[in-house]
């Protein structure tokens, strides 16, 4: 009845409780068997209190039994705690108590990521030793750890050897070192293993056949990509939507939007639903081919046809609205977006504060980055870099310098751009003497000036009437190769 109680404590994460019955129990001198230490122990590891299972375990009036230390252990590695957990397995090995199969399996996983696959082999061997059976799960771990170390050729080897430790290997061993062979490019290594595969009996997945998809749309392949996806329904798969992604992002990427608009309908006449990605995807290509009213169409659709629009997707019309001038729309958009309930992020207002500020719209720019900062977003280079810019080529240099001057604030280094615009700005305005400073100011704070800085000053300085002191200062920039010699020709014209 105790540990039926423990045990609903631990299930409502109420283990203080929990603990409370099992200190009774004990102060009592009651018989308390392993069961009911298990239950609180993996009452303790569920809830995340590890210090908590290990006091327990240290107190046990019982010997534990392997699920004690499974519990533990597991737990252990779950939370990157492999030193810890390597520690009670040496605890557990001298009481001749041996963890099962998927705990084996767990700290091989935990120490190919901490230690790796090197590590993970020495204690997989110490395993066996101990008369630990390897499953395929444990095997595939190990795959894995080569494949991630950058040994793919060994983890072909190991692949090969799994028949002779008496372990079959399944569809994921395969996928594993095929996606690898993919990625470093080993295009007939990876059909030789499909091959092999086939040969074997083991039946490829439709992952399988995403991987090889997917890698050979990388490569601009689209033909012999076409071909993996007809050989799909030969061995009884239906393609995905990530079957046709890459290939409908492979067509757009050769500006052939209206191919992945065809292979669009042909994945839904198959019964094959686009997700977002899909959509995603061609409104993407719309916008950059400029078709920006059929991504708006296509955006508006969305929902009707059961996928809802991402930030993704609002942030991709928006930003090919404002490129192509329809401000307005873009702003409706961006209401309309609100008014969804998606939250707007730093690349949405980002994107808007640029468009806006391209065409003049300072006000309305300014308004957008105080309700950015008010919902708590804070701005980032390109906001900085955006909005210094814009505001110096409207001729609004001072606030363009009141917002520079907050950038600590923001814990934002300013770039050359930035500074580069304040320059650009004050040298418009006349105030030369001023953007000297700004350019003393970028040096002090380690910042490189640029050509575009020096030839910007040098303009500056020839259009307030000190042409000669402008010759003089090109011709010193010219000879520390600092500006090219066109500059020096300009300003000797304007001397002359």
């Amino acid at each position: 009845a105790c540990t039926a109680l423990i045990r609903e404590f631990c299930k409502i994460g109420r283990t203080k409780n929990a603990s409370q019955i099992m200190g009774i129990l004990e102060e009592s001198g009651a018989v308390i068997d392993v069961t009911s230490y298990n239950v609180l122990i993996s009452g303790y590891c569920k809830s995340g209190e590890i210090e908590e299972a290990l006091r327990v375990l240290d107190r046990m009036g019982v010997s534990p039994n392997a699920a004690t230390y499974d519990a533990v252990l597991c737990s252990l590695c779950d939370r990157g705690k492999l030193k810890q957990a390597m520690q009670v397995l040496g605890r557990q090995l001298q009481s001749k108590c041996y963890p099962d199969v998927v705990t084996c399996t767990v700290l091989i996983d935990a120490t190919c990521k901490e230690s790796g696959v090197g590590q993970a082999m020495k204690l997989f061997n110490e395993m066996r030793n101990k008369g630990c059976k390897p499953d395929v799960v444990t095997y595939n771990v190990l795959i894995k750890g080569f494949c991630k170390g950058g040994r793919l050729d060994e983890a072909i080897r190991f692949l090969k050897k799994l028949p002779s430790y008496g372990c079959q290997p399944d569809v994921i061993s395969h996928n594993m070192i095929l996606r690898s062979l993919c990625s470093g490019g080993r295009w007939m290594d990876a059909m030789k293993l499909l091959a092999t595969m086939l040969r074997k009996g083991c039946l490829p997945s439709v992952v399988t056949f995403n991987i090889l998809i997917n890698f050979l749309c990388q490569k601009g392949l689209l033909g012999k990509a076409l071909n993996v996806l007809e050989m799909m329904p030969k061995h009884g798969h239906t393609p995905n939507s990530r079957s046709f992604n890459p290939l409908i992002q492979g067509f757009c990427n050769r500006k052939g939007i209206d191919r992945a608009i065809e292979y669009l309908e042909i994945m839904v006449s198959r019964g094959c639903y686009p997700d977002i990605v899909t959509y995603n995807i061609l409104l993407t290509a719309l916008c950059k081919d400029g078709k920006v009213d059929d991504a708006v169409v296509i955006l508006s659709q969305l929902s009707s046809k059961g996928c809802s629009p991402s930030l993704i997707s609002y942030n991709t019309v928006i930003d090919g609205l404002l490129k192509v001038g329809k401000t307005e729309c873009a702003i409706e958009l961006f209401e309309e977006m609100c008014r969804k309930g998606l939250e707007a992020d730093i690349i949405t207002y980002n994107i808007i504060i640029n468009g806006l500020l391209k065409v003049g719209k300072a006000e309305l720019a300014v308004e957008l980055l105080e309700e950015m900062c008010y919902k708590g977003l804070k701005p980032d280079l390109i906001t900085c870099t955006s909005v210094v810019g814009g505001l110096s080529r409207e001729g609004k240099v001072r606030e363009a310098m009141k917002f520079f001057h907050y950038l600590k604030r923001f814990a934002i280094r300013p770039n050359a751009f930035i500074y580069n615009s304040i320059i650009t700005g004050l040298c418009k305005s006349q105030q030369t003497s001023l953007a000297i400073d700004f350019l003393a100011d970028m040096v002090a704070k380690g910042c490189k000036p640029t050509e575009a800085t020096y030839t910007t000053l040098i303009k500056g300085i020839t259009y307030e009437g000190l042409a000669e002191e402008a010759s003089k200062l090109s011709n010193e920039l010219y000879s520390r190769g600092l500006v090219k010699k066109s500059l020096i020709v300009k300003v000797s014209q304007d001397v002359e």
